[in-house]
């Protein structure tokens, strides 16, 4: 179905789609529901990747990482963590987050105002385009692109021209949410990391609405700190499985969600 949100932009949304990851059912409207996570599985992940970007598809993992120098795409084992394959970004530019667009991984900058469009399986660079913004996160519904640059809004890209089409503000309990970062698009939902939280924001794409809050506290690698923040949410289409990562972690679970 199409509905629309706040600047008039049609937002594509699977018909029938519903959030049913095990442990959560449909929000009613009014205060944003709690959640914690069970912890299901626990793998090896590169300690010096500064994650900014997670997607799996097809059981591998692509990760975009950042810093000036050390930014990277990468293709990475699940089980092993090992890279499989990796292309390294100028280092004038710092990357940030990435999504999947058919054939296409999709990768931000932070200032440079710049992405990179690969060949899925290559990570070959086909093409480079702008916005005018900064880049934090990105995730693909199925129709669109949805971006954050550390504000309160989530962006709504074209994914053929990436020209940006409109945006929607993001509130919690009626108040804007900022610092948006990684983000991932979950049955009808997109998952939010939010800078320098231990919490997963769970928003509504049509209106913006935070409708549940995710608590991973207690989750960071005990040797993790300083810039290792939380950051990196994937999800398995094929598994429904929940992956999530942080910054400069030395591992990444997958995890269940379940009431508190």
């Amino acid at each position: 179905m199409k509905v629309h949100i706040s600047t008039g932009t049609v937002l594509t949304v699977a018909a029938g789609a519903i959030f049913s990851l095990a442990g959560l059912a449909a929000e009613a409207p009014g205060q944003p529901a709690e959640y914690g996570i069970r912890v299901v599985a626990t793998y090896d992940h590169d300690p010096q990747a500064f994650t900014q970007g997670l997607v799996a598809h097809q059981g591998v993992l692509y990760e975009g990482t950042g810093r000036y120098g050390a930014s990277s795409v990468r293709k990475v084992d699940l089980e092993t963590g090992r890279v499989v394959l990796q292309r390294a970004l100028p280092e004038r530019y710092f990357g940030e987050g990435i999504a999947i667009v058919g054939r296409r991984l999709v990768q931000l900058t932070w200032r440079a105002r710049t992405g990179f469009v690969y060949d899925l399986e290559s990570l070959e660079l086909l093409k480079t385009f702008n916005y005018p913004t900064e880049g934090w996160g990105l995730t693909y519904d199925g129709a669109r692109l949805l971006m954050s640059d550390g504000s309160a809004f989530l962006y709504v890209l074209d994914p053929e021209t990436f020209g940006m089409i409109g945006k929607v503000l993001v509130r919690d309990r009626g108040k804007p949410l900022y610092r948006l970062n990684e983000l991932e698009y979950v049955e009808g939902f997109v998952y939010a990391n939010v800078w320098q939280m231990d919490r997963i924001a769970k928003i509504e794409p049509r209106s913006g609405r935070v409708v549940a809050w995710i608590d991973l506290g207690g989750l960071r690698p005990p040797e993790t700190a300083g810039a290792g923040v939380l950051n990196g949410i994937a999800y398995d289409t094929m598994s429904r499985q929940l992956f999530v990562t942080g910054k400069l972690w030395s591992k990444l679970f997958a995890i269940e969600i379940v009431k508190k």
